[in-house]
C-alpha cells in the first residue's frame, strides 16, 4: 500500500498541518545519545526560559508566561515547572524588577540537558535528510527558520 503523495496546490498545503504534528513525534529516533520521553517534554519548558534569557531584550520568565507561551492553562504550566524544578532543571528566584514576583532560569543541568537535546535535534535532522541533496537540505533548514521568524511575528502583534 503506497501513501498518497499530494498533487495539487492545495493537498500539498493541507498536508503542511499534519506533517508537523509529526516533526516532534520523529525527534524520538534512535539516535547516539537519545533524550528520554520525559525530558523530551521538560525541553517545551525549558526551550521557552532558553530563548528569553538568550533575546535581545532578555526578559524574565514566570510560570503565567510559560503558560502564555505554550499556550495551556496555567495549572498545566505550573505543573510542568515544578517537575522541570523537582528534576533539578530549573531555579525559582525572586525578581529584580520586582521583588514580589517570582522568576524561573536554568540550572546548569537545564542548561547542559538544552545543549544535548541541540545536538540530538541536530542528529535527528542528519539522519533523517541523509539521503537528502545539500541544497535540499540547507533549503528546508532555510524556509523552516523564516516559517518560524515569522510564527513570532504574529505572536508579538
Amino acid at each position: 500500500m503506497t501513501k498518497h503523495e499530494p498533487e495539487t496546490a492545495e493537498e500539498l498545503l493541507d498536508a503542511v498541518g499534519p506533517a508537523f504534528g509529526k516533526l516532534r513525534r520523529s525527534s524520538l529516533l534512535e539516535v547516539e545519545n537519545p533524550i528520554s520521553q520525559k525530558d523530551l517534554s521538560r525541553t517545551l519548558v525549558l526551550n521557552v526560559i532558553l530563548e528569553a534569557e538568550a533575546g535581545d531584550d532578555a526578559r524574565e520568565v514566570t510560570v503565567g508566561a510559560v503558560a502564555e507561551h505554550l499556550g495551556t492553562d496555567p495549572s498545566v504550566a505550573s505543573r510542568m515547572v515544578s517537575d522541570c524544578i523537582s528534576a533539578g532543571y530549573l531555579i525559582r528566584a525572586a525578581s529584580q524588577q520586582d521583588g514580589r514576583r517570582t522568576v524561573l532560569h536554568l540550572s546548569p543541568e537545564g542548561k547542559e540537558l538544552m545543549a544535548r537535546f541541540r545536538r540530538h535535534q541536530r542528529a535527528a535532522y542528519d539522519y533523517i535528510t541523509a539521503d537528502w541533496s545539500e541544497r535540499d537540505r540547507l533549503d528546508l533548514a532555510r524556509l523552516m527558520l523564516k516559517y518560524v521568524a515569522s510564527q513570532e511575528a504574529l505572536r508579538r502583534r
